[in-house]
C-alpha cells in the first residue's frame, strides 16, 4: 500500500467517518440476530422471529422526519452534532429499556422496545450520513464510506458476536445495559469532532425543507430506475442475513461458537475488507466497485447454501462468515458512496435519508416472510433463491452504469 493512500485513510474526518460507523453499527444486530437468539432460547418459533423483523420500519421511512434535521439547529454543538448527541443519548436509553423486557412473558413490550431503539438508531444514522457528506469531500467519498462501513460492522460484530458470548454467561438484560455503555463511545467522538460548515441555502421553512429535497432529487435523469436500483442492489443479501442467527442455532452452533468465529474471523475479514474496499475504490471508482463486489456478495450468499449441506463443521463456518464480512462490507462501502454522491449538500439529511430508506426495505418488508420461506423451502433451497435475487440488482446497475461511469457523481449537478 502507497504512503499516499495511508495518508490518505488516517485523516481525521476518516477516523471520525471510522469512529460514527462504529456507534451507528453496534444497535442494528441488537434488534437483528441478539434479539432473535434471545426469542429462540424463549422458545418462540421462526414465524414470529421472520415478523419480528417489522419492528425495523424506522429504517425504511427514516425520510418522514429527517426534513427536521436540515431545517432545526439545536442550541448546542450545531445542527449536526446536536442532534446526533441526542440520538445517541435516546438509542442508550432505548437499549436499557430493550433488555428489561422479556421475549416470553412480554412479547409486545418487546417489539415495542425494540421498534424505539430502531427509531433512535435511524435516527442517527440520518445525522451521521448527512455528516459524513458535508464533512468529506467528493472525491473522498468512496475512501470514507469504506471505513465508515468497516466501523459499522464491527460494532455489528461487537453486537452480535460479543453479545452472543456474553449471553452465554450474562442475562441478556446485562448484555443490553453493556452494549448501551458502549454508545457513550459514539457520544464522545460527536463531542470532538468538528461541526461541518453550515451550507449556504440551507432550509428555513416548510417548503424548503419538506419540499424541495424531493423535488431536487427527481431532476435526476432516470431518478426512479435509480431507486428501483437502490432497492435491489443488496435484496438477496439481506433477506439472508435476516436468517442466520436461527440458521446457525439450528445447524448445531453454540451461541458462543457463532458469537467466538464472528469475532475472530469476522472482525479481521471486517478490517481487511474496509482497507481494500477503499483502495480498490479510489482505482475503480464507486461504480467499478458496485460491479466487483455486487458478484463477491451474491457468491457469498451462496457460501451459506453449501454450510447448510456441510453441516455441523466450525471450519466452513469461519469461511463463511469471513467471505460474507469480507465482500459484503465492501458491496456496502461502494453502495453508500454511490447515494452519498446523488444528493444535493442543501438537504444532505432528507436526501440521504430517502435513498438508505429505499436500502431498508429489503431489511425490512421483504425479510418478514423469511421465516416461513426457511421453513417450507429447507435452508439450502432458501439461500439458493436469495443468492439469485442478486441479479436484478446488477442488471439495473447496467441500466444506470452507463451515464455514471468512472466516480458515480460525475454526472450529479453540483449542490454548490
Amino acid at each position: 500500500m502507497s504512503r499516499s493512500l495511508i495518508r490518505q485513510l488516517l485523516t481525521p474526518r476518516m477516523l471520525v467517518a471510522l469512529m460514527m460507523g462504529f456507534a451507528c453499527g453496534l444497535p442494528l444486530l441488537l434488534t437483528g440476530s441478539v434479539l432473535q437468539a434471545w426469542m429462540r432460547e424463549e422458545g418462540i418459533d421462526l414465524k414470529l422471529i421472520g415478523l419480528y423483523a417489522l419492528v425495523g420500519l424506522p429504517y425504511t421511512c427514516k425520510f418522514l422526519w429527517a426534513p427536521l434535521f436540515d431545517r432545526y439547529i439545536p442550541p448546542f454543538l450545531g445542527r449536526r452534532r446536536g442532534w446526533l448527541l441526542m440520538a445517541q443519548i435516546a438509542l442508550a436509553l432505548a437499549l436499557i429499556g430493550l433488555g428489561y423486557s422479556n421475549p416470553g412473558q412480554s412479547p409486545w413490550l418487546v417489539a415495542l422496545m425494540a421498534a424505539l431503539v430502531t427509531f433512535f438508531s435511524a435516527s442517527q444514522d440520518i445525522v451521521v450520513d448527512a455528516y459524513r457528506r458535508e464533512d468529506l469531500q467528493d472525491a473522498e467519498l468512496g475512501a470514507g464510506s469504506s471505513l465508515y462501513i468497516s466501523g459499522y460492522r464491527l460494532g455489528m460484530l461487537l453486537a452480535g458476536g460479543g453479545g452472543l458470548i456474553l449471553a452465554d454467561h450474562l442475562p441478556f438484560s446485562q448484555v443490553y445495559l453493556l452494549m448501551a455503555l458502549l454508545m457513550g463511545i459514539g457520544a464522545l467522538t460527536t463531542l470532538l469532532s468538528r461541526e461541518p460548515p453550515l451550507v449556504e441555502g440551507a432550509p428555513k421553512n416548510f417548503q424548503e425543507s419538506v419540499v424541495e429535497p424531493f423535488v431536487d432529487y427527481f431532476r435526476h435523469d432516470k431518478a426512479l430506475i435509480i431507486l428501483l436500483f437502490i432497492l435491489l442492489y443488496k435484496i438477496g443479501d439481506q433477506m439472508a442475513s435476516t436468517m442466520t442467527m436461527p440458521f446457525y442455532l439450528d445447524l448445531g452452533f453454540s451461541k458462543t461458537e457463532v458469537g467466538a468465529v464472528v469475532k475472530f474471523f469476522g472482525t479481521w475479514a471486517v478490517i481487511l475488507g474496509g482497507v481494500a474496499g477503499a483502495a480498490i475504490m479510489l482505482r475503480i471508482g464507486t461504480i467499478g466497485g458496485l460491479w466487483c463486489f455486487g458478484f463477491l456478495q451474491a457468491i457469498s450468499t451462496a457460501g451459506f447454501a453449501l454450510l447448510a449441506l456441510v453441516g455441523h463443521s466450525i471450519p466452513w463456518l469461519a469461511a463463511v462468515i469471513a467471505f460474507e464480512n469480507l465482500s459484503g462490507g465492501m458491496g456496502t462501502a461502494a453502495y453508500t458512496a454511490y447515494m452519498a454522491s446523488l444528493t444535493n449538500k442543501r438537504f444532505t439529511a432528507t436526501q440521504y435519508a430517502l435513498l438508505t430508506s429505499v436500502m431498508g426495505v429489503p431489511r425490512v418488508i421483504a425479510s418478514a416472510p423469511t421465516g416461513w420461506m426457511a421453513e417450507i423451502m429447507g435452508w439450502p433451497l432458501f439461500f439458493l433463491v436469495c443468492t439469485g435475487l442478486a441479479l436484478p440488482g446488477l442488471f439495473l446497475l447496467a441500466v444506470v452504469a452507463p451515464r455514471r461511469h468512472g466516480q458515480a457523481q460525475a454526472t450529479v449537478p453540483s449542490p454548490d
